[in-house]
């Protein structure tokens, strides 16, 4: 039997959590019984409706078998599942994601009713999380849902009755595919055709067989991340195929940590345009939240060091941990103090609690207030900073649940502060949070939260490679420029000693250094200089940047050298392109603070511009300000003028590591010579911090044998034949789906270095081959519904470009047309000459593609490709290929024709009449006519050209309809609705 993507991924998948095997239906593994376990149920067997969401059988019994008030009468069950099915219906009017808050509510217990003793409230349960066995874990296949649509989902998982996982299976044999094309049916199809099954989802998978990911509801698919096993150092080569994959699985999947994942880890967040998000946790955030809290419960070990990279999700993982240990009941009600080193960092902290509505957060405003909280023994989760404990008198509070979370825990913590705050809380767990490995000359910081017990004195670790391999953070890529704007080490070695510390200075405190290091001052700040570097960085962003739909900083010596950055960058630039974010104190000269002063809204105001795409400001120009704390994922490239250091460099960079669509790299441009030595720039220990910063020589070393290996699957093809001909012989160098692929690998790798190192001059003696592979690849790329998102990606900025500037390829496509109709068809039948089936063959999938949403040349379609795969296998001869290729050709002329035939037919009020009449029920009005002729005249008014491409457009047509059927006429029938608006968006 062939491998496919049922019965080698979706069938392993049903295995691998339940043992049940679907090949083999005579004979299947028990499993034990004494633990929470998966049972497998064909969907035949799960007694539902396909409108239906919750299994209410299934439900109804967990909610007497959990709930002794519904016990005593049963009959109270259907009350709850009755406001269950209002939670569900609700998703068309509040959205997806704050209908899955309050389905949670309900999934975790904080939801009550009135069926206690006089109509007292108790919390209604509707799943055991103590006892896990007291709930039914059902896993199905093929599982048909209808909602505007019916879809069927490869795998769906219940916990009593309701569906929490949905899964997409892909085929594990073609490269093209990959977990994306799952997680795209998943995150764009289902979630918007059938949104109320995803109503109570805690998470969705995908998976072809070789990598698994999962994400939450509404989560672009970017953020999907891989669930790795704890403590798993195995290399990536052989983490690769079903069993890690089926590892994974099990560990992600198993009842205890979906429902961990769903009570703990599992916040609603509001982000910057005010829209409701959903957070779980990715791997490191979970293992790393876990480890603090069963250290507490443990209360053996006192302290701990937790070393993630930057950009790796700290905060989010402070917010887990601080709210699994408020709930833990063993703890008796803790009091959680994060504790970070810069008033940037405690506005971050404190709004990513905030954004998530935790309960009992308090931010301090003083010390006094912060000592006053711990004296009288608060019991909540304190936000405050470090400098608040100077002068904290010792065993200010002796109690043992005080836990302490230090953020960026390698600077301030590790000296005095440290000592007083053991002092002051003597009993208490400190844990630290660094994004930057630990340097051999950072005792303290070992000596304040390492524990020996750790292995190289870290609780939790995960590296840069870590980040970079689970997609959690991009790679950095560093350019050197300008050497002879270098800071001349030599001559000025002195200056730079005292200046090298800089970086964890003040914005005053690093003027006045730099003042003292006047021959230093001059150099840097020379008009000259200053001029040749932002004359520079004008080009550099134009050309590498601006197109791609980026943003930058740039980091200047002092205050003073920001202004003088600014001045300059306004000549190449609008004055709103950039902005300059400095602290201006009371020393300052009036007109200084007058023009360069900034309050803290008004700095904020201006990081929200800045993260917006369509905003005018382009530039952030700094000097200690925003160096930390600062998360802007549109920021990719950092012009680096300024000397900074281990720590404050490491994280100074990784501003630009974040994710970001179309973004696959952060980039530092070097103009200070920081990196001339980037050992001595990056004194750390760690091994893998070398490989932090890849230089841009690097890549261009790489790319001969990339452009050669993209070139090697057109060998004997004339690459200097133009037009059609052309074309065509590359497309038949590679003229299976597997050739394409093994292209499509060499020429992503190909595209990539080429994006990150255009406009370089060194590209120029490849530009006609990458031109011709660029074309060539665009005119074989499948169509986007039908993509493999990892290999069959979207072109970079630049290649795009290059192509619309060599648009000739796309005339090929007209010379290709010929009429289709039954002579043509006939002609070809009787003299099946290869190159016209070739045109056959695109001119079909051109009509599937315009059909596409109409079942019955979908099945056309299907049928086409099932030929190709025959002719490829070479199961049937090409005369066999072109004969059956007609016969396609001849139902699809037919099928066009019907087609036509109905759409004449069927007028826009015609149609509504027909649609009327067939849902039509005794509540509706009896005068359909009168509905119809008041639908058509309003959305007539309303519709205008390609209205149904634009919200907007959508908006009034749905606005229209509410007002005739709500208001006018009281149908308040969701199907109804639907349905209407569905002929009407076809109609009209």
């Amino acid at each position: 039997m062939a491998f496919n993507e049922l019965n080698s991924v979706e069938h392993y998948i049903i295995h691998q959590l339940s043992g049940h095997n679907l090949n083999n239906q005579t004979a299947h593994e028990p499993r034990s019984t004494y633990s929470a376990q998966w049972i497998y149920k064909a969907p035949d067997q799960i007694q539902r409706g396909v409108n239906e969401v919750l299994v209410e059988k299934e439900l109804k019994e967990a909610l007497i078998r959990l709930n002794l008030e519904i016990e005593a009468n049963p009959d109270l069950a259907d009350e709850v599942i009755y406001k269950l099915r209002t939670v569900l219906l609700a998703v068309n009017q509040v959205g997806l994601v704050r209908a899955n808050e309050e389905f949670f509510k309900w999934m975790t217990g904080d939801k009550t009713m009135p069926f206690g003793e006089n109509n007292r409230h108790v919390p209604v349960r509707l799943i055991d999380f103590e006892e896990l066995t007291n709930n039914t874990y059902i896993v199905t296949n093929q599982y048909r849902i209808h909602h505007r649509e019916t879809k069927i989902p490869d795998i769906v998982m219940m916990i009593n009755g309701i569906p929490v996982v949905v899964g997409e299976a892909k085929t594990p044999i073609r490269p093209s595919v990959s977990w994306l094309d799952g997680a795209h049916e998943v995150h764009d199809v289902y979630e918007n055709s059938v949104p109320q099954l995803f109503v109570p989802n805690i998470l969705s998978f995908a998976t072809e067989g070789k990598e698994l990911y999962y994400g939450a509801i509404r989560c672009p698919m970017e953020y999907w991340a891989p669930w790795r096993l704890e403590n798993d150092e195995d290399a990536i080569a052989k983490r690769l195929g079903l069993g890690e994959v089926g590892k994974e699985l099990s560990d992600l999947l198993s009842p205890r940590r979906l429902l961990d994942i769903m009570r703990n880890f599992s916040l609603f967040s509001t982000d910057k345009k005010k829209r409701r998000i959903k957070i779980i946790p990715r791997f490191q955030q979970y293992e790393g939240a876990n480890k603090i809290v069963e250290r507490v419960k443990e209360g053996r070990i006192k302290k701990g060091l937790i070393w993630h990279f930057q950009g790796s999700g700290k905060s989010f993982l402070m917010v887990f941990a601080a709210q699994k240990l408020r709930r833990e009941p063993e703890l008796k009600s803790p009091t959680v103090i994060i504790l970070v080193d810069r008033t940037d960092l405690d506005t971050q902290i404190s709004g990513t609690f905030n954004a998530a509505d935790i309960a009992n957060v308090e931010t301090t405003d003083s010390i006094k207030e912060l000592q006053t909280m711990l004296e009288r023994d608060t019991r909540k989760i304190i936000v405050s900073m470090i400098f608040k404990f100077r002068d904290a008198k010792p065993n200010m509070n002796t109690r043992e649940n005080i836990i302490v979370l230090v953020d960026e825990a390698h600077r301030t913590q590790e000296g005095d502060l440290g000592r007083q705050m053991r002092a002051a809380l003597p009993n208490a767990f400190l844990f630290g949070l660094t994004g930057t490995p630990v340097n051999k000359a950072d005792k303290n910081t070992f000596w304040a939260f390492g524990s020996e017990e750790d292995a190289g004195g870290y609780m939790s670790r995960y590296t840069f490679q870590d980040s970079i391999r689970d997609d959690a953070t991009l790679p950095l890529h560093f350019e050197p420029r300008l050497v002879d704007v270098h800071v001349d080490k030599e001559n000025i070695d002195k200056a730079f000693e005292e200046f090298k510390e800089s970086a964890a200075l003040t914005d005053e405190e690093a003027d006045a250094l730099n003042k003292k290091s006047a021959k230093m001052s001059a150099f840097l700040k020379s008009p000259e200089r200053v001029a040749k570097i932002v004359a520079d960085i004008a080009t550099h962003f134009k050309e590498k940047v601006n197109p791609h739909g980026f943003k930058a900083m740039i980091v200047t010596p002092d205050r003073y050298a920001c202004v003088q950055y600014k001045e300059e960058l306004d000549t190449y630039f609008p004055e709103e392109a950039s902005t300059v974010i400095i602290s201006t104190s009371a020393n300052d000269p009036l007109d200084f603070k007058q023009k360069w002063g900034m309050d803290k809204s008004r700095q904020d105001k201006i990081v929200d511009e800045f993260n917006d795409p369509q905003s005018d400001l382009k530039f952030i120009i700094v000097t200690a300000k925003l160096l930390t704390g600062f998360d802007a994922p549109i920021l990719q490239t950092m012009y680096l003028d300024k000397s900074l250091k281990d720590h404050t460099l490491l994280q100074a960079i990784c501003r630009t590591n974040r994710l970001f669509p179309n973004k696959a790299f952060g980039r530092i441009v070097d103009y200070f010579g920081v990196f001339d030595d980037a050992a001595k720039a990056l004194q750390f220990d760690e091994e893998s911090i070398k490989s932090v910063i890849s230089n841009l020589s690097e890549l261009r070393e790489k790319l001969p044998k990339a452009m050669k290996d993209a070139l090697s699957h057109f060998d004997g093809v004339d690459r200097t034949l133009e037009g059609f001909e052309g074309l065509e012989a590359a497309q038949n160098a590679i003229n299976t789906d597997k050739k394409k692929d093994a292209f499509a690998k060499d020429y992503k790798y190909l595209s990539k270095l080429w994006e990150s190192l255009s406009p370089d001059r060194t590209l120029d003696i490849y530009y006609e081959d990458y031109k011709w592979l660029s074309q060539v690849f665009e005119s074989v790329k499948p169509a986007a519904d039908n993509m493999g998102k990892l290999l069959w990606f979207s072109l970079g900025a630049q290649t795009t470009k290059l192509i619309h500037e060599n648009i000739h390829v796309g005339d090929v496509h007209q010379l290709d047309e010929f009429i289709l109709d039954a002579d043509v068809i006939e002609e070809i039948f009787n003299n099946p000459d290869p190159k016209n089936a070739k045109k056959l063959e695109k001119i079909l999938i051109k009509r599937f593609k315009k059909h596409a949403e109409n079942p019955k040349f979908k099945s056309l379609s299907e049928r086409l490709e099932a030929l190709r795969d025959k002719a490829e296998q070479g199961l049937i001869t090409s005369i066999e290929f072109v004969k059956e290729l007609c016969k396609l050709a001849k139902e699809t002329v037919q099928a066009e024709k019907e087609l036509e035939e109905l759409i004449q037919e069927k007028t826009p009020k015609a149609a509504l009449t027909e649609l009327f009449l067939e849902l039509k029920t005794d509540k509706t009005p009896a005068v359909v006519e009168r509905i119809v002729t008041d639908i058509d005249a309003h959305v007539r008014i309303v519709r205008f050209e390609g209205w149904q491409q634009t919200s907007n457009g959508e908006r009034e047509v749905q606005k229209s309809l509410r007002k005739i059927l709500w208001a006018k006429y009281k149908i308040k029938d969701q199907v109804l609705f639907d349905r209407a608006y569905a002929y009407i968006k076809e109609y009209y």
